[in-house]
């Protein structure tokens, strides 16, 4: 069984939607109909995967727990909704399988009429068994910081948390991130260490940077994230590299995006990157269509 303390190594190779195929497509036809913001873990020889599902004015209105026996087909074991969550949307969750056999499942919450967002967590024996009902809030923002998206992991007997976090002082820069970094010795109770990954002027990802996959390599941290110049890129970032010597300082690598479309107006991102048992990646990330509907895309990146 692979659980968190065993992350994957990281190909060379960029994600390419014409190399991927669909694993998820848009839940309506309206516009802002999307599927995409994955969580992946394999679990012996299947994987199992979070997402969240989101429709036009409902916004995202339910995460999916799916299982897979061959990464691309999944089965539905659970549909949490926002109702459930006591929130006004729900965005990237992040699915992890504890040492111990157990699940926990870290949710991005918004708050009703505000801006603000919150991180809460789910326990469950299984992972068809999250009872919204028990949930708390690990991470709860204030009133001038919104914190989503997590990234979740386990090295070495410490759990790491990498978030986006906005800020809220200003009404009309909101949608401005960087990604915070957070340690824990219980994965429950987060203390803040750094800001890991920042903008940066004049580049590609100017306006904002959002981790959204992080891997422990034998002499650095591996991370990739989504990043936008303008505001007008906000739910259109492409995916870029960073790297740094630890998990709370990370440096963006290159000048151009990894994955995405050129122009920025087709986005790729949430990439999320999986092992097998024998240690052979798979990559799930979300990706808009030409119609303007977002897709969650699977692909192998040594095929």
């Amino acid at each position: 069984m692979i659980t968190e303390d065993f992350p994957p190594r990281l190909s060379g190779r960029a994600p390419t939607a014409d190399r991927s195929v669909v694993v998820v497509g848009p839940p309506g036809r309206e516009p802002g109909s999307w599927a995409g913001a994955p969580s992946a873990v394999c679990d012996g020889d299947e994987i199992v995967l979070a997402y969240r599902l989101r429709g036009g004015r409902r916004r995202g209105y339910a995460v999916v727990v799916a299982r897979s026996a061959d990464g691309v087909h999944f089965e539905t074991m659970q549909l949490i909704t926002k109702e459930e969550m006591d929130a006004e949307s729900l965005e990237r969750p992040a699915l992890v399988l504890t040492q111990a056999g157990g699940w926990r499942l870290y949710m991005s919450c918004a708050t009703r009429g505000t801006k603000h967002w919150r991180i809460e967590l789910m326990e469950a024996p299984a992972p068809d068994a999250f009872d919204p009902a028990k949930r708390e809030v690990v991470l709860p923002g204030d009133a001038g910081s919104a914190v989503k998206d997590p990234v979740v992991t386990r090295q070495d007997g410490t759990w790491h948390l990498w978030a986006s976090v906005h800020p809220l002082a200003d009404a009309v820069n909101t949608d401005r991130m960087t990604t915070d970094y957070f340690r824990s010795h219980d994965g429950v109770d987060w203390t803040w260490q750094a800001h890991a990954l920042t903008p940066r002027p004049g580049k590609w990802d100017a306006r904002g940077v959002r981790v959204t996959a992080v891997r422990f390599e034998p002499d650095r941290v591996v991370a990739h994230y989504d990043g936008r110049a303008t505001a007008a890129q906000n739910f259109e970032e492409r995916t870029g590299l960073a790297t740094g010597t630890g998990p709370a300082a990370l440096a963006a690598n290159g000048s151009v995006p990894l994955g995405g479309g050129a122009d920025g107006t087709l986005g790729l991102r949430y990439l999320d990157i999986v092992a097998d048992r024998d240690g052979r990646e798979r990559w799930y990330y979300e990706v808009t269509r030409p119609d303007g509907l977002h897709e969650l895309r699977t692909e192998l990146p040594e095929a």
